[in-house]
């Protein structure tokens, strides 16, 4: 069984999923992607989780870095994960780059090479949107592009965090 909460943040209503121990999703409604894997048959709960990351999302969108995470259990391919992983070093305020995701992610894996759209899509499906901060991946000459709640929304979550975007962060 999957739980259901709604947060209502001054950049539109977000929806949250959570397995009863961790999140599994974050999503502004009607983003696309929205719900992937949300299934059929869930519940609308309050739980210890979704009093974590109101809070969270409290402190976020005050305009102050959290400082902590809820517990997030990711339901995608390892690969996903992967690139998931690497979104969650770009500290607050800091920005990173699709080809710089792509160079860590052939290291790791230990190729020549890795394609910076493959890692688009992979940044593009994440499930728990903020938390793992897809928003602070950006193209390459600090191009905002690709973010599945619209380039406006990125936009003002960078500004929120007074971030550089130069995406020059080396983890």
């Amino acid at each position: 069984m999957d739980y259901v909460y709604h947060y209502q943040s001054p950049l539109g209503g977000i929806t949250l999923t959570s397995d009863g121990a961790a999140l599994v999703g974050l999503w502004f409604d009607k983003q696309r992607f929205f719900a992937d894997s949300v299934v059929q048959d869930h519940e609308e709960k309050s739980l210890p989780v979704f009093e974590q990351a109101d809070h969270w999302l409290d402190l976020y969108f005050s305009g102050r870095d959290p400082g902590f995470a809820p517990p997030v259990t990711l339901r995608t391919t390892e690969f996903r994960q992967a690139v998931c992983r690497i979104m969650l070093t770009i500290p607050y305020g800091r920005t990173m780059t699709y080809g710089r995701i792509a160079e860590i992610v052939a290291r790791q894996r230990g190729v020549p090479r890795m394609s910076a759209q493959a890692v688009g899509g992979a940044v593009g499906h994440n499930p728990v949107s903020l938390i793992i901060p897809c928003h602070r991946v950006i193209g390459a000459g600090s191009a905002l592009v690709g973010y599945g709640g619209g380039l406006d929304r990125k936009a003002a979550l960078l500004e929120l965090e007074h971030a550089d975007l130069s995406g020059d962060f080396i983890p």
